[in-house]
């Protein structure tokens, strides 16, 4: 018993593959992002009003710095996969989303490169 329709079994038709792998790397973010946003809620809260050089002081420790830059990849990986989904599901001109995608992955491209220069400016 085939769940295709018989259009798609005479045309070949069929899944592409990819939509079981880009689930599973959405929810490992999310899953990833709960603890991590945990940690980030406190940071935010221990140093709201504190002075640079304490703020500094905190990145300096290699785990601190490093659960930043996990923390904010993660987080725009995650969107970036999040924004495709919607691109996918609500855009129907085939160049207009062709040029969306394009943008997203080079937008978070772009803001993963500045983040992670920005992180190890303060952790060095």
């Amino acid at each position: 018993m085939s769940l295709k329709t018989p259009l798609a079994r005479a045309q070949g038709l069929g899944s592409a593959k990819s939509g079981a792998m880009h689930f599973w790397h959405q929810r490992a973010t999310a899953v990833a992002l709960v603890p991590l946003t945990i940690w980030f809620v406190y940071v935010v809260v221990r140093f709201t009003g504190a002075e640079l050089y304490e703020v500094k002081h905190f990145f300096a420790n290699p785990i601190n710095a490093s659960l930043m830059l996990i923390f904010v990849l993660a987080g725009l990986y995650h969107m970036t996969l999040g924004v495709q989904v919607i691109i996918e599901d609500y855009i129907h001109r085939e160049g207009t989303k062709l040029a969306l995608f394009v943008l997203n992955q080079f937008a978070g491209l772009a803001l993963a490169v500045v983040c992670t220069i920005a992180i190890l400016r303060l952790a060095l």
